[in-house]
């Protein structure tokens, strides 16, 4: 019989996580039946969108929600053989029974000196969320300038390289001086740390004194009102997170945006990845070929031990990582 460690949420989250909320749960696995498969975590993920995922989707007691690259380690599925990868959205757990329909393969021709750790970042839904962004929902053009948020994150990195690529002016914002070395290295025209800053609205202007052409939300709130009214005249928006405002007992009130977004003409969109989901094997190659060719750089920030989810999570939420933050089991 195989063991399986789960964190558990004991208490919704009322404000900012604490210790408390969360719960480890130990269970014995049963045996597996025809069609089934025994995973065993190699890699999982702690991402912004858990926190209000959990007030929407999960109950007290639940496994906590997530992302893992799972190795198999006995099937009776003939499609997940013994020593294959999958990411599977599981949970915080060790260990899991699958019946293969939730699994997706790490692509067949997965290099072998590339970490599977990628797998959940720059190469995994991150990557994925980047890519549709910009072209499916802001229709990034050639020569036009993008302004993203939360820039040194999981998928703001992503997205201003990708925008490099495509030949575009990118001005990114992140809360420390290292964060901001970091999007200098990544090729960011101009980046600068919005927790220093004297005005918000200044430091755009000076990043792009004609404004934003697109904007890649990641942050909400104050930050995002302040950019509507840089934005240029039929500039598009991409709302695809709003972090600033997840652990907020009380929710945020207004200044709202809505007089810039009529007078500017502005289009904004939310979005979520999943709906090009009969995309993603061949958005995945290409996030792949650009990391193989050196225009796609993957920094992560990588906690050892299932033990310290918790701990991950919320240094997650408060910023500590730069790029994505990984758990290595």
């Amino acid at each position: 019989m195989v063991q399986a460690k789960s964190w558990i949420l004991a208490k919704h989250f009322d404000g900012f996580p604490k210790n408390s909320d969360f719960k480890l749960k130990v269970e014995e696995l049963p045996e597996l039946k025809n069609g089934e498969v025994l995973l065993e975590a190699v890699f999982l993920s702690v991402d912004p969108y858990m926190r209000p995922f959990s007030k929407l989707y999960m109950k007290e007691g639940d496994v906590m929600i997530g992302t893992q690259v799972a190795k198999v380690i006995q099937s009776k599925n003939s499609a997940f053989p013994v020593g294959s990868h999958v990411v599977t959205s599981c949970g915080w757990t060790t260990h899991s029974i699958s019946d293969g329909k939730e699994l997706t393969p790490v692509m067949a021709d997965w290099p072998k000196d590339v970490s599977l750790s990628l797998a959940l970042g720059a190469i995994g839904m991150p990557g994925l969320t980047a890519l549709h962004g910009l072209e499916d929902v802001l229709g990034l053009k050639e020569g036009e300038t993008l302004l993203v948020n939360a820039a040194a994150g999981a998928v703001g990195s992503v997205v201003g390289q990708i925008a490099k690529i495509k030949g575009c002016k990118v001005v990114g914002s992140a809360g420390s001086e290292a964060k901001v070395a970091f999007l200098k290295e990544l090729g960011f025209d101009e980046a600068f740390n919005y927790k220093t800053v004297t005005s918000l609205e200044e430091a755009l202007k000076k990043a792009s004194p004609d404004g934003y052409d697109c904007f890649f939300e990641n942050v909400g709130g104050h930050f995002s009102y302040v950019a509507f009214q840089q934005m240029k005249y039929f500039g598009r928006v991409a709302v695809c997170g709003s972090i600033s405002m997840y652990n907020d007992a009380i929710p945020q009130i207004g200044p709202f945006p809505h007089l810039a977004i009529m007078w500017k003409e502005l289009r904004v969109e939310g979005f979520m990845q999943n709906r090009w989901k009969d995309r993603h094997p061949e958005s995945l190659r290409r996030l792949m070929g650009w990391y193989r060719e050196g225009k796609l750089q993957c920094r992560e920030h990588v906690t050892k031990g299932f033990e310290n989810m918790p701990e991950a999570f919320m240094g997650m939420l408060k910023g500590d990582n730069t790029g994505k933050a990984i758990i290595a089991v």
